[in-house]
Order: structure tokens, then C-alpha cells, then sequence
């Protein structure tokens, strides 16, 4: 903030004054006077730097910047706009892209045959006539689904010799006299967990698919030790990408009981790791353990306190980059914004194209 200056102007009586002691007390005088100009010339500068820069600071939203969509506050921001050139990829699935057309199975669960009665052409019998091939079509469905009751019954015994009653022995997951197996939990937590279903249309879901309608405390119920069990797959994936070449990290705004909480990312070609923080900086980057053991090289969006982290190399994402050069392009009208931009997606492009394949 730059802060008022105060001045104190020469009056009419200082300079009659000046006058009748002499040239030295003119001269001091106009000296005062140009310093108090050139100050003003320095302060009236950065007041219009400060002007000049409010409106794309305020212009600025997670649209075309790097700001993120929870900095936008309560503005309505329409939707992030698309970097990508309109005819840069046809509609429909990629190069490279692999398909999931049904192939036949070679060992189907279940045969049905379709026997032949008589002759389509002359009616004739056919009836015992050996069979001379088969036209097989298959059709892939999902059987009906019921929850699946098993009653347990240990058996009760009495000794003729002594009189004492003997129970046979239950299966040791059998614990209650109600409860549910081992399958129940899994599919509630990954409802929850990973397909982000609500807990009530979880319920709903089992209603509908095995007609049978869990309780919501069941749900609940499911993913409360549920970091426990995945622990082993967490470890060998955060070894796996620590020991990676090259690391992607960002952090994304989420909600959590109606309160701004953030999403920690840390992501390869095949791995990613989640973290679930209050923080965005460099407390919630130390508690999920993302850069502090990397030694690769670590690609981010220009995010701060990732530069704090000097045991890895530094990378800066390729969109973040062409939002900041939209902005100027569009703040400031500067047309070597788009310059920039188009070199850096030819760049991408070249670096993006496979190699040629060798020549033998």
C-alpha cells in the first residue's frame, strides 16, 4: 500500500523572506522546491503503477489465471475456459485408445441349445438326424442379485454318560448372532469411497440391486477402517513414485463438512496418491509426504512453497502457463502473448509427437 505524502509549501512570506537575505536563501528555496517536485514526480509514479495493475488483479479468476476456483469467493465465474484450439483432435476415441468391443468368450458360463424340429424348406422330420454344426451367438448379461442368507447351526449334543451339553464349533467370522459377511463392507465403502455416492443413495442402491436395504450406520460403518486395510497399496505406491524420474503435483479446493479443505495430488503415468488437507501450503506438502523424499524432477503450477523443496528439480505446467499469457493477451492487449502461446503449443506438440520408427 503506498502511504500519503506530507509536504510543507514554500508561502509568499518564506519566499519575501529569501529575498531580502540573499541569493544563498533564494537558492535554498528552489532547491527545497525541486526536491519536493521530484519526490512528488516518484510518488505519483507508483501510485499509477498500483492503478495500472488493481484492474488485473481484480480482473483475474481461476478462468484464465492460476488462481484457484475458491479465490473466486461468491462471483458467479462461468466455467474454466478451454485452452484447446477448436480441430486440434476429431470427435471419438484417440490414437491409441483402446477399445472394449465384446469379444466371445471361449468358456461361457451357461449352454443353451436350440434344436431343429423339422426342414425349413420341405417340413420334413429332423427329429434324430445327427447334428451337422452348430451357429453359436452369446449374450452378455448380469445375472439377477440376491443378498444370500446363510444360517449357522451348531449343533447341541448331550453325553448320555455324564449329562453335560455339547455345542459344535462356529466358523470364527461367524461372531454374532446377526451380521453381515465379508463382502457387504467392501461394496459400501467403494460406493462411498471411490464412486463418491452419497451414503442414503448407497442405500439405495443396495436396495435396488440385491433387495436388501443396509442401514446408513452400516455404511458409515464400512470406511472407518478402511485406510487401515488399503495401508500396504498406500506404502508401495508413495515408494513407487518417490522412486519416479518425473512427479506431477497440484492441490484442488474441496469441500469437507461445508468447509474449504484441499486435495493434495501426487501423480505418475500409472500411480496417484491422495491427500486430504486444511492446509494448502507447505504444512499440508510436509504432512503428505509428497516432495519431501523426491529426488526426480517435480511438475507443478508455479505453486510457491513447492520451490521450498531443493532435493528435487522444478517443472511449471503448460497450462498455467497459456492462462497467464490469455490474461495479458486480453488485459493488456499485448500480441506477443499469443505469439508466446502458439510457440510453447508447438513446442508441446513436437515433444508430444512419437518417433519415427527405425529404419532397419
Amino acid at each position: 500500500m503506498i502511504q500519503p505524502m506530507n509536504f510543507r509549501t514554500p508561502t509568499d512570506q518564506d519566499i519575501h523572506t529569501a529575498f531580502e537575505q540573499g541569493e544563498a536563501a533564494v537558492r535554498d528555496v528552489v532547491y527545497a522546491l525541486a526536491t519536493q517536485i521530484e519526490a512528488l514526480v516518484q510518488h505519483v509514479t507508483k501510485q499509477g503503477e498500483a492503478l495500472q495493475a488493481l484492474p488485473a488483479r481484480l480482473a483475474q479468476d481461476s478462468r484464465h489465471s492460476s488462481t484457484p476456483p475458491s479465490s473466486d469467493g461468491y462471483r458467479k465465474v462461468k466455467r474454466t475456459e478451454s485452452l484447446r484450439k477448436s480441430g486440434e483432435k476429431p470427435n471419438g476415441g484417440q490414437p491409441g485408445h483402446e477399445g472394449h468391443t465384446l469379444s466371445a468368450s471361449d468358456a461361457p458360463d451357461c449352454i443353451e441349445m436350440h434344436g431343429v424340429e423339422q426342414c425349413a424348406r420341405c417340413q420334413a422330420s429332423l427329429m434324430g438326424i445327427e447334428v451337422a454344426g452348430y451357429e453359436e451367438r452369446q449374450v452378455f448379461d448380469i445375472p439377477a442379485l440376491r443378498i444370500a442368507v446363510t444360517a449357522h447351526r451348531a449343533e447341541i449334543t448331550v453325553c448320555p454318560a455324564c449329562g453335560h451339553p455339547s455345542t459344535g464349533p462356529l466358523p470364527d467370522a461367524v461372531t454374532h448372532a446377526l451380521h453381515y459377511g465379508p463382502t457387504v463392507a467392501p461394496w459400501a465403502s467403494s460406493c462411498t469411497n471411490y464412486h463418491h455416492i452419497p451414503v442414503e443413495r448407497t442405500t439405495e442402491i443396495f436396495d435396488d440391486l440385491v433387495r436388501h436395504r443396509v442401514s446408513d450406520a452400516t455404511v458409515l460403518k464400512a470406511s472407518e477402517h478402511l485406510d487401515t486395510c488399503i495401508a500396504p497399496a498406500t506404502e508401495a505406491v508413495q515408494e513407487q513414485w518417490r522412486a519416479s524420474e518425473v512427479l506431477h503435483v497440484d492441490e484442488s479446493g474441496v469441500r469437507v463438512e461445508g468447509k474449504l479443505y484441499w486435495l493434495h495430488v501426487a501423480s505418475t503415468d500409472t500411480l496417484t496418491h491422495y491427500e486430504v488437507h486444511a492446509k494448502r501450503g507447505h504444512e499440508a506438502i510436509e504432512a503428505a509426504g509428497i516432495l519431501g523424499a523426491f529426488r526426480g524432477t517435480a511438475v507443478h503450477a508455479h505453486w510457491t512453497p513447492s520451490f521450498h523443496y531443493t532435493g528435487c528439480a522444478h517443472a511449471l505446467c503448460h497450462a498455467p502457463h497459456l492462462r497467464e499469457l490469455q490474461c495479458i493477451h486480453k488485459q493488456y492487449q499485448q500480441p506477443w502473448a499469443n505469439d508466446m502461446a502458439e510457440l510453447r503449443c508447438e513446442r508441446k506438440a513436437a515433444v508430444d509427437k512419437p518417433p519415427a520408427p527405425a529404419v532397419s
